[in-house]
């Protein structure tokens, strides 16, 4: 048990730097030569966008500016339109140099289309080689390379204020019958028991419950064999997952598919719903005086057999492999991997995720202990939808689940319809 949770400490250490350097890779002026002997800074295009997290990567630029070695340009986008827009910046006759992204999965899409630099360069310096071995594989892509520099990771979890759940006299729950428990008595206080926050342009939050469900009720192996196209949508084992799924639709914010996730940050903080599915990264569109109040409580149990998992996906960079800057473009990411940019980019956002260099410094508040010791608990970790599988697949997702808490009697055409375009995605 030690040994495993030493391993876990380990591998979380390697799990942040993932989002600095999606943010840093920015204006597309970059040549195609693919040489390393083009001037200029290195764009950084991120998709770090809340206005706390973009502060941070403007923080992690300019210190990486003062030490003199190289700069970069950073452009922010919009997470949603950076998603869209991805593919066509990776393969664009001038692409920008680096991005925030995701490692695993979704990047060894687009390094086996050869559109990623192989940083094995940066991965051979000294601040990665502290990193674990579950970081060094999450970030090697099918083919052998390392295509990634993770830099940070955080959690997902079931958040809310304490001060509210006080003034309604609830607690967290510690079983699925508590959870419901718990649901009943927000409602009959005229609370919209869970916030969703899956309208507008965030729909892919929905993914959370489908992945908590499933990892709760069939566990992380089926989930991750599932998305990679070894079960099938239509199973009796996923419909098991919406049977649970459906006690819980009557507790949902009615407006959920409507209001983007930032909205419903704002309805749970307001104390209009109670408790919210979501990642850490929801506390950057929160007032900085909310964040001492928020508190999380782990996605209930549902069958005590089923190995624990949990939902802790990795953020970091990776490049484009036709970069006119490749030696500017490693010494970038070997800042990134180091200490000094993860603490950096901790200090100025939320404050609410964690590093994966070993040496680096969390924020120390009590929320984040009690993450870290949230996901170390963990028998196994779980990404989420896309990362688990493609950003291809995620459309489908979207279009499924919304399906599902319009119509939920209509379950078993939605799962076929569901698994008809995840067929067409993986034979692609």
């Amino acid at each position: 048990m030690t040994h495993h949770h030493a391993s876990r400490r380990r591998f979380l250490a390697g799990a942040g730097a993932a989002g600095t350097a999606a943010l840093l890779s920015g204006c597309v002026t970059s040549t195609s030569s693919g040489k390393s002997s083009s001037k200029g800074k290195v764009t950084l295009q991120s998709n770090l966008s809340a206005p706390q997290a973009k502060a941070a990567m403007q923080d992690v630029v300019a210190a990486y500016a003062k030490k003199g070695s190289g700069s970069a340009s950073l452009n922010t986008v919009a997470a949603e339109t950076f998603r869209t827009q991805l593919p066509t910046y990776l393969t664009s006759a001038n692409p920008p140099d680096v991005y925030t992204w995701y490692p695993g999965s979704v990047a060894d899409a687009y390094a086996k289309k050869d559109l990623l630099l192989d940083l094995g360069e940066v991965w051979s310096s000294p601040d990665l080689k502290g990193y674990s071995k579950a970081l060094n594989r999450l970030c090697t892509s099918a083919s052998g390379k390392k295509v990634f520099v993770p830099t940070t990771y955080y959690w997902w979890g079931m958040f809310y204020r304490r001060s509210n759940f006080a003034k309604w006299g609830v607690r967290e729950p510690k079983s699925w019958d508590d959870f419901l428990d718990l649901c009943d008595k927000l409602k009959s206080k005229g609370v919209d028991p869970i916030g969703l926050g899956a309208g507008g342009n965030t729909a892919w939050v929905a993914s959370a419950w489908f992945d908590y469900l499933d990892i709760r009720v069939n566990g992380a192996d089926y989930h991750r064999e599932l998305l990679a196209g070894r079960h099938r949508f239509d199973d009796p084992e996923v419909r098991r997952v919406f049977d649970r799924w459906q006690e819980l639709l009557p507790y949902f914010d009615p407006n959920g598919t409507a209001v983007a996730f930032q909205d419903a940050t704002t309805s749970l903080l307001n104390g209009r719903s109670g408790m919210m599915l979501i990642g850490t990264f929801f506390a950057d569109a929160a007032p900085k005086d909310a964040l001492d109040d928020i508190d999380f409580f782990r996605f209930p149990v549902i069958d005590p057999k089923v190995p624990l998992a949990e939902e802790a996906p990795t953020d970091g960079y990776f490049a484009s492999a036709r970069t006119g800057r490749h030696a500017q473009v490693v010494d970038l990411m070997r800042y990134l991997a180091g200490a000094e940019a993860q603490e950096i980019y901790i200090k100025g956002s939320s404050g609410t995720v964690l590093p994966c260099n070993p040496d680096a410094k969390d924020s120390g508040t009590a929320l984040v202990k009690k993450g870290r010791a949230h996901i170390e608990e963990a028998a196994e970790i779980t990404q989420f939808f896309n990362r688990d599988s493609s950003d291809a697949l995620q459309p489908t997702a979207d279009n499924a689940l919304t399906k599902f808490i319009a119509e939920p009697k209509q379950i078993g055409s939605i799962l076929t319809d569901w698994q008809r375009d995840a067929a067409k995605i993986w034979n692609a």
